[in-house]
């Protein structure tokens, strides 16, 4: 590949070259904050020759932009693998649909630590930057239309609603466990089970009243 070929596009495609960087660049967001993403460090964090970051990602916002990217390639790789994806059968019934929740709820805070506590600090960024609100919103709105679609499967009769329902769950979960109050004790798979269970209850039950 050439260098206008992998040159960063900046119309959210991502090509080889940016997802090294965005990969470095969510990595430090996680463990240094906002503060610590330079060109500089982005760099040294992926190995690549000293000013390879500014020539592709010359801007910080391009720079943002691609974290975000790269965390939207990997959640999509992860959602494919804990299925259901696109082509595939949904939940059968309301528990499996609480054990997909759970599933992802727990990888959020154990195997994707590092990608939710980058999440966070890009979503304040984003309320600041009108270019990256954009691109973090895309990475939203998938999740958003996947759980509507899982709960609509399995009946639910506002699944719009209800997906918010789920979604606000499984981040103040995340946030809680990573960055706030409950990071000593997070809770295991069980625990996330038996909430995202009553949590499918409570919202179907309000279908029989």
């Amino acid at each position: 590949m050439n260098r206008r070929e992998d040159r960063v596009a900046g119309n959210g495609t991502e090509r080889p070259r940016d997802a090294v960087i965005g990969r470095a660049a969510v990595a430090l967001i996680a463990r240094e904050g906002l503060r610590g993403l330079t060109h500089r460090a982005v760099d040294r964090e992926a190995g690549l020759p000293p000013g390879s970051t500014s020539y592709y990602a010359r801007t910080r916002a391009r720079l943002l932009q691609a974290a975000v990217e790269r965390m939207a390639a990997e959640e999509d790789e992860a959602l494919t693998a804990m299925g259901p994806g696109p082509g595939t059968a949904p939940p059968p019934d309301p528990a499996s649909v609480a054990h997909l929740f759970a599933g992802f709820a727990h990888f959020t805070i154990t195997e994707a630590a590092e990608r939710t506590l980058a999440r966070f600090e890009l979503a304040l960024e984003a309320t600041r930057r009108p270019e990256l609100r954009r691109v973090y919103d895309g990475l939203g709105a998938r999740y958003r239309a996947l759980a509507e679609d899982v709960l609509r499967a399995v009946g639910s009769e506002d699944p719009a609603r209800h997906a918010r329902s789920f979604i606000a769950w499984c981040d103040g979960i995340a946030f809680d466990s990573l960055a706030g109050s409950g990071a000593a004790s997070p809770p295991g798979y069980d625990e996330l089970y038996r909430d995202a269970e009553e949590l499918v209850g409570t919202l179907f039950g309000e279908q029989r009243r």
